[in-house]
């Protein structure tokens, strides 16, 4: 029960990743025998660990970086939908992106609907007011959802951190206690 209660105990980042438990005494932290019996299973548990942190670090890199890619483009929609409500009624000329740094001249005549691509080759007709509340709701959700993408990286950059010096602090530990015994050896051997 008392491991159990150590884990759920633990802090979480927001989002609920678990802290990484920081090896303060390594000498009790091995008699307890909480990673296993020795040193290489307790290696071997904080180097799983370890990777764990690494591919949550991974994942939420890639997710970052398309945030920060759609924020643009989000942004960009949302300035196009509030110039064409703008323009309510007039016709206007304006260049539209056809595909990567392909643009074409179009004469639009504003009315009270847009076209959305929402992906994956899906386009809605949206009234305009309702468009440029969805793009604002998506805007701001994209910001916020960076900020705790931010936070979380943080977090994890940390335990990465404590993880590395566990494993440093359990090597050296093993290390020497191998010269303890190699030392008691060579005095049993003299004595």
């Amino acid at each position: 029960a008392h491991k159990h209660e150590e884990v759920s105990n633990m802090a979480t980042s927001k989002t609920g990743i678990p802290a990484a438990l920081f090896v303060e005494d390594v000498d009790k932290f091995m008699a307890s025998g909480e990673w296993g019996s020795n040193a290489e299973a307790a290696l071997r548990k904080c180097d799983e660990l370890y990777q764990k942190y690494k591919f949550l670090e991974s994942n939420l890199m890639q997710k970052n970086l398309r945030l920060k890619q759609q924020i643009p483009e989000i942004k960009a929609t949302l300035d196009m939908i509030r110039f064409v409500r703008s323009k309510s009624g007039e016709e206007f000329v304006t260049d539209f992106r056809l595909a990567d740094n392909v643009y074409a001249n179009a004469r639009i005549k504003s009315d009270d609907k847009v076209c959305l691509w929402l992906g994956a080759n899906v386009m809605l007709e949206y009234d305009i007011a309702e468009a440029e509340t969805m793009l604002a709701k998506n805007h701001e959700n994209a910001l916020a959802n960076t900020a705790d993408i931010q936070l979380d990286l943080d977090f994890l950059r940390d335990q990465i951190t404590t993880m590395e010096v566990n494993m440093a602090r359990i090597y050296n530990w093993d290390v020497q206690q191998r010269r303890n015994a190699a030392a008691g050896t060579v005095a049993a051997a003299k004595a």
